[in-house]
């Protein structure tokens, strides 16, 4: 499955729209890694333990939406938008939600 974020895909023609389709996943992040995120947070530096949830919660929203494209009967996604909240404050979960419209390419 093509999953681009063009509202067309070069070389390609659509023969069929199927829809909006969306992937979400909310993830927490445990205390351990909210701990030393926060030292983190302190010295300076990058987070790589939030990164990691981070790049897992991306792609597990990618998956889901792509998954629901092909019960669809869709070969693509185009218009791909990926879209981050922190749900519940600052001890929060991190929502990733990514929508496209769902397509059949030639």
């Amino acid at each position: 499955m093509i999953i681009t974020t063009t509202p067309t895909i070069e070389g390609r023609q659509i023969t069929e729209y199927h829809g909006v389709v969306f992937g979400e996943v909310i993830a927490g992040i445990n205390f351990v890694k909210d701990f030393f995120a926060g030292i983190r947070n302190i010295v300076g530096g990058r987070s790589v333990s939030y990164e990691e949830e981070l790049t897992k919660a991306r792609n597990a929203a990618i998956k889901e939406m792509e998954d629901r494209a092909a019960r669809l009967g869709a070969n693509a996604v185009v218009g791909v938008d990926v879209d981050y909240e922190v749900l519940g404050g600052d001890n929060g979960m991190l929502m990733v939600s990514a929508s496209g419209t769902a397509v059949t390419i030639r």
